[in-house]
């Protein structure tokens, strides 16, 4: 059984996680990007990551770059945008695509406290138009140099912290903002634990 350190930390992490903040990676295709990403997501208190990819059995993650980040996210794989983007935005999530276009915006002018999907593209071709159409709005990193990209994992965690900085201000990390059954379920699955050893944790941490 886990130690009460141990149930202790892994509760603190999920009581910070934010489920209506969501990460999409569209065509990533290079391992070593992907990694990064997972293990800003974790550092951000994201819990869903879900990836777009055409060839989902050739995704493998480099654990030695995430830092089995992936352990701590719930992460699903579509084939394509439309079945990853358009549940979400029948759900009510605002859809959200870095773009280096004319009619994108900083990503400093979003309000991320509304359920947020944050959508984003490989290095070399940026989000695809199949997953372009699904945005609402397009934003960009405002660069002085002359180099007009920045690295994936770089360029997520500038504007997932972005988003935490306004969460935090709307008091979004003052309570848990996960549903009770979903909770359960994750503080099961993180501690390796029976239905029953979950109950007991659950009690004594209670009491």
């Amino acid at each position: 059984m886990p130690t009460p350190q141990r149930v202790a930390k892994v509760k603190a992490v999920l009581e910070h996680r934010q489920p209506d903040l969501r990460v999409v990676i569209d065509h990533v295709l290079i391992a070593h990007n992907a990694s990064a990403v997972l293990r800003t997501c974790d550092a951000a208190g994201i819990l869903y990551v879900d990836l777009i990819s055409p060839n989902p059995a050739a995704i493998e993650f480099n654990r030695a770059i995430s830092t089995r980040a992936d352990k701590w996210l719930e992460i699903s794989i579509y084939e394509t945008a439309e079945e990853c983007l358009r549940p979400l935005k029948e759900k009510g999530f605002q859809i959200i695509a870095t773009h280096l276009g004319p009619d994108s915006i900083s990503f400093r002018e979003v309000d991320y406290t509304r359920p947020t999907v944050l959508l984003f593209g490989s290095e070399a071709e940026g989000v695809t138009p199949q997953a372009l159409i699904w945005a609402d709005k397009k934003i960009k990193i405002p660069m002085f140099g002359m180099v007009q990209s920045l690295n994936l994992s770089v360029s997520v965690g500038i504007i997932l912290f972005e988003a935490l900085r306004q969460r935090e201000a709307k008091g979004f990390f003052r309570e848990r903002r996960l549903p009770d059954k979903e909770y359960s379920r994750l503080l099961k699955k993180w501690l390796h634990l029976p239905d029953e050893g979950l109950e007991e944790k659950k009690f004594e941490s209670d009491s």
